[in-house]
């Protein structure tokens, strides 16, 4: 078993939270009942997080996109001993996956310095341009899509033709995927989990050079995190998708034109957990081995990997 000291940014929590979410939703794997594997998930991980040292305020959570009663904007838990950190969680990335059995679920988190964070109040969903170190400095939301491929290839040192950008197989990116492969880059269309498709671009074997287009906004920061610990590229602008969020945006004040650089999304030591849920090629589901059900983790933290299989009891 993996031995992660304990500090204001262990990762030690977050991945028993991780874990505990992975585990409590393993039984719902292909049972077709989204909410309840999302509500197990979330109360594991709630549990976990309680005895986490330290204070930690969910910046982004649950509450507002699944209006979940657990795991909300603003809740506070952890055992008090020790500093603030702020919480970015995702407990079940790619419900419908799990439901319907498919791989692609995943249990996700992130902790950040306190105050670090962006909290984007009533933003459900933002537009999202993620890449590598390499990269970092080539991205600009405000330029075209294609002006952007020119950009990284030529970061890269690489011709167009040899990128890979995944964008999510939705309706509202038909027409960026048309321009995407017009311009010559190969694109990979997940139905979802922008957040697996983020870590494609962003780790070196990941297989993809970028990540672009719309997807939820705890997905984002939670990414943010990631690709500030590893020192990628990362912008993110908000991108309401109805009506209500328009006007929750507005009479929040929040600017859907402007760019958020990573250092606005997160400006402190930042580190992202993901736990497999079922299955794919970024991590195992949970597999029995003896009388343990154990689960396959990826741990990012400022300059570091890991993968960490380790295990425990089924919820």
């Amino acid at each position: 078993m993996a031995t992660l000291a304990a500090s204001p940014l262990s990762t030690r929590p977050a991945l028993e939270a991780a874990q505990a979410a992975a585990l409590a939703c393993h039984r719902w794997i292909g049972r077709g009942d989204g909410k309840a594997a999302d509500a197990a998930a979330t109360e594991a991980m709630r549990t976990r997080l309680a005895y986490a040292p330290g204070l930690g305020t969910v910046i982004i959570g649950e509450g507002e996109k699944d209006e979940a009663p657990m795991l909300h904007n603003g809740e506070q838990l952890g055992d008090g001993d020790g500093p603030d950190f702020d919480i970015a969680v995702d407990p079940l990335e790619c419900t419908d996956l799990c439901a319907a059995g498919l791989p692609g679920a995943l249990a996700t988190i992130a902790m950040a310095a306190s105050g670090s964070m962006w909290s984007p109040g009533p933003a459900l969903y933002m537009d999202k341009l993620v890449v590598g170190p390499a990269a970092r400095d080539a991205i600009d939301l405000r330029a075209t899509p294609e002006e952007n491929l020119s950009a990284v290839a030529q970061a890269l040192g690489r011709p167009i033709e040899e990128l890979t950008v995944v964008v999510l197989d939705k309706p509202r990116h038909e027409t960026l995927i048309a321009r995407l492969r017009a311009a010559g880059a190969a694109v990979a269309t997940p139905s979802a989990g922008d957040v697996a498709g983020a870590l494609a671009a962003l780790l070196p074997d990941g297989g993809a050079d970028m990540l672009m287009g719309v997807g939820g906004t705890p997905e984002g920061v939670m990414t943010a995190c990631a690709v500030a610990a590893l020192g990628g590229g990362m912008q993110g602008r908000p991108a309401p998708q109805a009506d209500e969020e328009v006007q929750a945006l507005a009479e929040a004040g929040i600017d859907t034109e402007r760019v958020l650089g990573l250092e606005e999304l997160v400006s402190g030591p930042a580190l992202f957990v993901a736990t497999g849920v079922s299955g794919g090629e970024l991590l195992r589901r949970p597999w029995q081995a003896g009388d343990e059900l154990l689960t396959e983790s990826i741990v990012i933290a400022p300059d570091r990997v890991q993968r960490i299989v380790e295990g425990g009891a089924q919820q």
